[in-house]
């Protein structure tokens, strides 16, 4: 017996060399890319120290969030910073959104607003919202961020800021998610914890793909040097991540992800409005240039495979030898136990929280959902989100 359990026989060996192979491909994710942010801002000076304070153009886009606009946008507005102006476009809102915007514009004199006729035809709203921001703005620097954000600190502008130097354009923030108990937003909190840490450890290595328009800045002379959406108009969405894919390179982008330099959104209330969310990033993903998204879904290709190796450890070591099973099950427990590490100490840095008892069932269910809304969106969704450009 004791014999048996120190030999295994060959299709034990091959699957065990394979599982291992896949573990320490795991590993390498965990502990060299998602890692890679918490281990640059130990070792990262992140006083501020700024010569002069340069006007900033905060840009905000709302459409319905009358609510948001009068619980968040305060805190936009009473920022420790010296020459700024908030620019809010409401685009077709249908609720008090106007009503709200011109009595806090009675009691902030540098807070502006626009409103996009609900009639007005384009093939992205939010990208026509958008680019009439820019061409208002009275300064360089944009910061953009959403209605149903609000900066954690009222130094987020300076914050922001103080990264620009003269070869940058482009300074990527992070947004945290506000999640609460409920299994839904433990998901939504730890989607948005893997897809930032996804760009900002490439942008940190300087191969930026990506971004998130609640918390991002760059120049408007960039903005116009590429022509502004115009590559992208057939898509709704793409005015952050897209536009930053085309326009971002190692040497014009730069990240801040300090508490002080975040914003926080507010939880989603149904799940219908994060699978739109996700359903638009998703048409915008696939027109990425680079392979900085490919690798990481190769992550997720691999942590399968993994998976199902273990769970056929435990079949083989059920049916015949024992410690088959013993060592796929180790495996797991620690790719398991790195990962947690990594992830807590990354998601306290981005001031969210991630949970060791849901992360076994968290990284199983984030992947099926975005392979999910990818089925959606070739049979279903597709036209949602996309339109075609024809020639007259």
């Amino acid at each position: 017996m004791i014999e048996r359990l120190l030999i295994f026989s060959i299709p034990e060996l091959i699957l065990l060399v394979v599982l291992f192979v896949l573990f320490v491909c795991q590993l390498l994710y965990y502990l060299v890319s998602y890692s890679r942010p918490y281990k640059k801002a130990k070792t990262a000076d992140n006083q501020i120290s700024l010569d002069s304070y340069p006007p900033v153009s905060v840009i905000v886009y709302a459409k319905n969030e009358s609510y948001n606009l009068q619980k968040y946008l305060p805190s936009l507005l009473v920022q420790d910073y010296p020459w700024y102006e908030v620019i809010v476009i409401n685009d077709g809102s249908t609720d008090e959104s106007d009503d709200v915007l011109k009595r806090l514009e009675n009691e902030y004199k540098h807070l502006y607003h626009t409103f996009i006729p609900q009639e007005s035809k384009y093939l992205s709203r939010r990208k026509l919202s958008l680019t009439i921001g820019i061409k208002a703005a009275k300064h360089d620097i944009l910061l953009f961020t959403e209605a149903n954000c609000q900066p954690l600190s009222n130094e987020w502008i300076k914050s922001m800021v103080c990264n620009y130097t003269n070869q940058t354009s482009i300074v990527l923030g992070y947004c945290a998610y506000k999640e609460n108990s409920s299994f839904f937003h433990k998901l939504v909190g730890y989607d948005n914890l893997l897809s930032g840490l996804q760009y900002i450890s490439s942008a940190l290595k300087n191969n930026p793909f990506s971004a998130n328009g609640r918390n991002l800045s760059y120049k408007k002379k960039l903005f116009f040097e590429h022509k502004g959406y115009s590559h992208s108009l057939s898509l709704h969405a793409g005015d952050d991540d897209l536009f930053i894919n085309e326009a971002s390179t190692g040497e014009n982008t730069r990240v801040k992800y300090t508490p002080e330099s975040m914003t926080e959104m507010a939880p989603f209330e149904r799940f219908a409005m994060w699978k739109e969310m996700k359903i638009s990033r998703a048409a915008t993903q696939h027109h990425y240039q680079g392979k900085q998204l490919l690798f990481y879904r190769m992550e997720k290709v691999s942590f399968f495979l993994f998976l199902l190796l273990v769970i056929a450890s435990v079949i083989l070591g059920i049916l015949g030898n024992p410690l088959t099973a013993l060592v796929g099950v180790l495996l797991y427990a620690i790719s398991l136990i790195v990962k947690y590490v990594v992830l807590n100490k990354a998601a306290r840095m981005l001031q969210q929280k991630i949970s060791a008892a849901s992360l076994p069932l968290l990284e199983i269910t984030q992947p099926l959902i975005n392979l999910y809304i990818l089925i959606y969106r070739v049979f279903k969704g597709k036209k949602d989100y996309t339109f075609t450009i024809t020639g007259k």
